[in-house]
């Protein structure tokens, strides 16, 4: 797989939010500017949002490395990823 078919890393750690009812869309390519919500940042990459619904008031935590196989779900993905592999 070649480098620019891979996210962006946006940091080696996930990030904890408090979420209200409603639809999200996850950032895949980890180029918006905050990491997280798709803020459009992906058009002529392969990239596409990830669509999550949350249904009541609950804290997640959301990927930033991009590589969970739970997006937007944080999987402890970050940990195998070698501190060479650059943060784009």
């Amino acid at each position: 797989m070649a480098n620019t078919d891979l996210p962006k890393i946006v940091a080696r750690q996930s990030k904890h939010e408090n979420l209200s009812p409603g639809v999200y869309y996850f950032c895949t390519c980890g180029l918006s500017k905050d990491g997280l919500y798709c803020d459009n940042s992906h058009q002529g990459t392969g990239f596409e949002p990830k669509r999550f619904k949350i249904d009541e008031p609950r804290s997640v935590s959301l990927c930033l490395c991009k590589h969970s196989k739970n997006n937007p779900y944080c999987d402890g993905s970050h940990k195998q990823l070698l501190s060479t592999h650059p943060l784009h």
